[in-house]
């Protein structure tokens, strides 16, 4: 994958409302960076954020059992929300399948690419 086939990831996933303020700041500095010398920081950062704030599956489910969902999303959506993560659970997902993770996925696994510079860009 080339640098702007990276950059149109990164921004499809800093685009979706519920992806948090840490990570749309992260993707926003690394593609603000790309082609400079701080571009390889800036994956490093945007690839930690990915890894902290992805929701694994037995997380999920743990947050569609909670009390807090239940606040979060009323009576009735909290039960479509809880029975989601436990067929997701159930399939196999290792993660959460909101927009958010999904597009983080795709960016993670992009990882070297997103750590490749080019060597003019090291310069």
């Amino acid at each position: 994958m080339d640098k702007d086939e990276l950059i149109l990831l990164v921004e499809d996933l800093v685009t979706v409302p519920h992806c948090c303020t840490e990570l749309k700041e992260a993707g926003q500095k690394w593609i603000a960076s790309v082609g400079t010398p701080d571009e390889k920081a800036a994956a490093e950062s945007l690839i930690a954020e990915i890894e902290e704030d992805i929701v694994p599956i037995d997380d999920l489910v743990t947050f569609a059992e909670s009390e807090s969902a239940l606040r979060a999303f009323g009576e009735e959506r909290a039960t479509e929300f809880r029975l989601h993560a436990y067929e997701l659970k159930a399939s196999g997902a290792k993660y959460c399948d909101c927009a958010a993770c999904t597009k983080a996925l795709h960016v993670l696994e992009q990882k070297e690419a997103l750590l490749k510079a080019e060597p003019d860009e090291q310069a």
